[in-house]
């Protein structure tokens, strides 16, 4: 009997092991919730919510009688309020979004200024007026690009605009399983995006409101006025947010040193401004020892840090990044005001929490899995590294070991998330971030802080000269290391199954405690097998039949070499290679493909179709002006009309035949594309 209950009093010995260290297991709880929330195929109805209300609510009661396994019921609970929370945000976004194509007047107010991947100015504009268009259907937010000539008004802030644009739906992913942007879209309040070729015209001056974004705008302009070129803009974006002085070349330059997070308003840039402000304030404490010494200097430091924190964040736009970020670096500051650890998992789990409640959605972007991967790695391996008194050398090497212990921490964390978004790593981004991050901290964002301190009385001008000395040499690191032999490496897009089980292996092996944690590393590496594994489409076409894609021996080819460019840009990245359209097109021979494709583009190829056999495929980009001729045919046709109700394709051929899975079928009808 004894030898068949030890297994289970090993289990249970191990279970009690965890007590006292549950509640990083909070956010994990909630972000699968919300994980299933957006992975269903179909909209939850009020049923459903109230079908979880019931089973959470009964959770609650079951707790009191649960014992020592009421974590698990907990975990329940907190998985049906992740699912909730998730719900109810995507409902109280809700805005108008426009089902059709529009051409015609543009008004607004600006409220947003970024720039397109072409370096266009982009405007984001509310209060919206389409001629024709009912305000009822009219969205609350547009996203227009400037092309043609420009240059008749100076956009500003709050400023009212008049202009002539196209403007359409937010488009669905480029490929079934890609980014959806037609998600995104609805969490940023965007119901129509577009452009102009015509000049944009200010109809109104700008009016009140907008502070905070008059604010960023105004300090952006004082920075580059005050230090031309590329730094002048690198400090800009650093010290408000507005990233739109930075030229294509230079952002192409810090992503392929992996230097693009110092561009970013992130956990690095706000946890050096509190660190500095605080450190500031606790050395002014210290030379007026009558003060110092009568007040809690730490605490009011940590205040004044939190303060100086909140209004970076007002400044920066308010982003997710930054909000998570803030987040971070207010849990480190309460901690140091409630005298508890900074730097410890629970702090991480706060933040998480946080930033999971106020913005579920944030939870399938780069930004938070990355932020939240490299500080989950960092406390923990610090920790242990604290914890198992591992020498790190003498006082002298300690901050060098620190930096590199970093940098390599954090990479390694967030190599995985990087190339599963955005399919491309850095060969040498450690070199980089060595070469970059200790100046970022000891220069750059010191001289950022006195400079935005002396700019009321004029005087930024010295502090914004150190400044650029720093961003000039992390400029120059980035250049140099991007023109490496082979600084850019690239990888095939995983299935979206990989990216759960690589978080749940590692966070497995983080936050267990006991030898069972290494069972975490079973679903990493299944993770990673299934990733190396991961099957690319034979054919891929575009939701509105412009862009065809056959993977051919030496690469995907396409049918155009100009036109549809972002299309084509994310199926090479996807691809895992390194091709330009360009070198894509030439790839392009009829007949190639394992899947009989007929393209036909423009009127009049479809007017002087001949006609197709069974099994080929007919892809139109424009819709047939004479439905009757395609009609009874043997074989497939899709044209843009068809195409928008499945979205875009990926056609799997082998022996068995054709497998076809569209967009629509991944995403099924939800809130943001069931419009």
């Amino acid at each position: 009997m004894a030898r068949r209950l030890a297994p289970w009093h090993g289990l249970l010995d191990a279970w009690l092991a965890q007590r006292g260290h549950l509640f990083p297991w909070v956010p994990m709880c909630l972000g699968l919730g919300v994980g299933i929330y957006f992975a269903l195929g179909w909209e939850p109805e009020a049923a459903h919510y109230a079908g979880l209300a019931a089973v959470a609510l009964f959770g609650l009661v079951l707790i009191r009688f649960s014992g020592i396994w009421a974590p698990l019921v907990w975990a329940l609970v907190l998985v049906a309020l992740g699912f909730g929370v998730a719900g109810l945000r995507a409902h109280r976004v809700a805005e108008p979004v426009m089902g059709w194509r529009y051409y015609g007047p543009i008004e607004g107010r600006i409220v947003g200024m970024d720039r397109s991947a072409s370096d266009a100015l982009r405007l984001t504009l509310d209060r919206v007026v389409l001629a024709d268009v009912a305000p009822a259907r009219t969205p609350a937010h547009v996203r227009v690009s400037l092309h043609g000539q420009q240059g008749f008004v100076q956009p500003a802030p709050g400023m009212v605009v008049i202009l002539t644009g196209h403007l359409s739906p937010p488009g669905g992913p480029v490929e079934p399983g890609g980014f959806d942007f037609q998600r995104h879209a609805w969490f940023q309040g965007l119901g129509a995006v577009g452009y102009t070729r015509t000049p944009v015209l200010a109809l109104e001056p700008p009016g009140d409101g907008l502070w905070w974004f008059k604010a960023r705008m105004a300090l952006s302009a004082r920075v580059q006025a005050g230090l031309p070129g590329e730094a002048g803009a690198f400090a800009a974006a650093i010290m408000s947010g507005d990233r739109s002085g930075m030229g294509q070349e230079t952002l192409r330059a810090l992503r392929l040193s992996n230097l693009a997070h110092l561009l970013a308003i992130s956990g690095l840039h706000m946890g050096l401004l509190a660190g500095f402000v605080f450190a500031a304030l606790r050395m002014g404490f210290a030379l007026v020892p009558v003060l110092g010494l009568r007040v809690p200097a730490k605490k009011l430091s940590a205040l004044g840090a939190l303060v100086a924190a909140a209004v970076y964040l007002g400044l920066s736009g308010g982003n997710v990044a930054t909000e998570r970020a803030f987040v971070m670096a207010a849990v480190a500051l309460v901690a140091v005001m409630a005298d508890r650890r900074v730097l410890s998992l629970r702090a991480v789990a706060v933040a998480a929490v946080i930033v999971l409640v106020l913005r579920p959605e944030a939870l399938l972007g780069p930004g938070f899995q990355m932020s939240f991967a490299a500080t989950t790695a960092l406390v923990a391996v610090f920790g242990w590294l604290r914890d198992a008194e591992v020498p790190l050398g003498p006082r002298w090497f300690r901050p060098v070991a620190a930096v590199v212990i970093s940098s390599a921490v954090a990479g390694a964390a967030t190599a995985p998330v990087a190339a599963a978004h955005f399919n491309q790593f850095a060969h040498y981004g450690l070199i980089a971030n060595l070469m970059s991050v200790p100046l970022m901290g000891v220069l750059v964002m010191p001289a950022a802080v006195l400079a935005a301190c002396l700019m009321p009385f004029g005087w930024e001008g010295p502090a914004l000269w150190v400044m650029g000395l720093g961003l000039e040499w992390i400029l120059g690191v980035a250049h140099w290391v991007s023109n490496l032999d082979g600084a850019r490496g690239t990888v095939v897009r995983p299935d979206a199954e990989v990216l759960p089980l690589l978080a749940l292996g590692a966070l497995s092996v983080v936050l267990w405690q006991g030898r069972a944690r290494w069972i975490g590393l079973a679903p990493v590496a299944l993770s990673l097998a299934l990733w190396m594994q991961a099957a690319r489409p034979d054919v891929l076409i575009a939701d509105n039949g412009s862009l065809i894609g056959v993977m051919t021996e030496k690469g995907r080819a396409l049918n155009r070499a100009r036109g549809s460019g972002f299309v084509a840009m994310n199926w090479l990245e996807n691809d895992g290679a390194a091709l330009e359209q360009e070198a894509a097109a030439a790839l392009w021979q009829a007949g190639q493909s394992p899947v009989p494709i007929i393209a036909l583009r423009g009127k009049r190829a479809a007017q002087g179709f001949a006609g197709c056999a069974t099994g080929d495929w007919v892809v139109m980009n424009t819709r047939p002006e004479n439905p009757g001729q395609f009609a009874g045919l043997p074989c497939r046709v899709l044209h843009p009309g068809t195409l928008r109700k499945t979205g875009a394709l990926a056609l799997y051929a082998d022996e068995t035949g054709i497998r076809e899975v569209s967009a629509r079928q991944i995403t099924g009808a939800r809130l943001w594309n069931d419009q």
